[in-house]
């Protein structure tokens, strides 16, 4: 029978009502959530990790990182067919974006979650762990990159996110959809995710922020980053990449100090392109050299300047990463 290595974090997944403090705290182990899904034993056989037991905001880009090797070197065993990681939601898509550069592996990587805690009624939890074991253990799975296995459904890690805050059905790809879908009796694919990329530095650069630019924003936020001074920038603009004027004096005053500055935007589908060359524009920073993010969202452009940087700091190659 197929081997499917489960490797738990925590998160609401792992979650138990208490009555103390009246609201879900971990508690839940690794071996128990197996426990509870019987129909697994059916799929492959399953050896339970502990990575952690926390909630997935308490989850840090190094702690990703971590895992993506802790998800490699399980992967190397040859009776191994897959991987399957237990997260909290909130983080989850950040996760799976980190495991789907960071990995080395071809097999497939599943991430899932819950929205119910296990004391809840109607978890979601057991359901979304044997779809994620099935897909782990599905052979059209490989090659496809980290996936995100939620609601019986699929998804590349680069194009997921959540959408809702306590919806079992939170997480969409938007304007693009799953890639396949976990019927009761099989996994059914549609889709190849494309542009699949490895970025696997020896360390991360965690010192990366996230800046989300809104109407009559100014400067200062920009140049107390550049004074500390942080080792990225990833800016989420506003349509297909313009800032108002003072932000764009901003991001040149971050530039100014050789750091990098990913530009994304906060629409949630579409490419960052200098189709404008107003004030503001993407066209109107160019001589900056910022890094145009192409369709990632800020939180994945920040995850991937991260790796990035951990290889290269010239803007002309951090360019290249993105450009894929």
């Amino acid at each position: 029978m197929k081997k499917v290595v489960v490797i738990t974090t925590g998160g609401t997944i792992a979650m138990k009502y208490d009555p103390v403090t009246q609201g879900l705290i971990p508690a839940v182990s690794g071996d128990d959530l197996i426990e509870a899904v019987p129909a697994l034993r059916e799929v492959a056989a399953i050896e339970v990790v502990e990575f952690a037991n926390v909630p997935s905001g308490h989850v840090t880009p190094q702690m990703m990182f971590d895992l993506a090797k802790m998800a490699d070197q399980y992967a190397e065993r040859e009776e191994v067919c897959g991987i399957v990681v237990t997260h909290g939601t909130d983080t989850l898509e950040e996760t799976a974006y980190m495991l789907s550069l960071a990995t080395k592996t071809m097999k497939p990587v599943c991430v899932t979650g819950a929205m119910r805690g296990a004391s809840e009624t109607g978890p979601d939890g057991p359901a979304n762990i044997l779809a994620a074991v099935m897909t782990a253990a599905s052979e059209e799975a490989v090659g496809k990159g980290a996936l995100l296995i939620f609601n019986d459904e699929i998804h590349a890690a680069a194009e997921v996110t959540k959408t809702h805050t306590t919806s079992c059905a939170t997480f969409h790809s938007p304007g693009w959809g799953p890639i396949g879908h976990v019927y009761f009796d099989r996994v059914v694919f549609r889709r190849q995710p494309v542009n699949l990329e490895k970025i696997c530095p020896p360390a991360l650069v965690e010192d990366v922020y996230l800046l989300k630019t809104y109407a009559g924003m100014d400067a200062y936020l920009f140049k107390l980053l550049a004074e500390k001074p942080v080792q990225g920038l990833v800016v989420e603009a506003l349509g297909c990449g313009n800032v108002p004027p003072a932000v764009k004096e901003g991001i040149e005053y971050v530039r100014s100090r050789q750091i990098p500055v990913v530009l994304a935007s906060r629409v949630h589908t579409g490419r960052v392109v200098p189709a404008y060359s107003y004030l503001g524009s993407a066209r109107s920073m160019e001589s900056s050299q910022i890094i145009l993010s192409g369709e990632l969202t800020g939180l994945k452009a920040r995850i991937k300047l991260m790796l990035a940087l951990g290889l290269t700091q010239d803007v002309t190659e951090l360019q290249k990463w993105f450009d894929n």
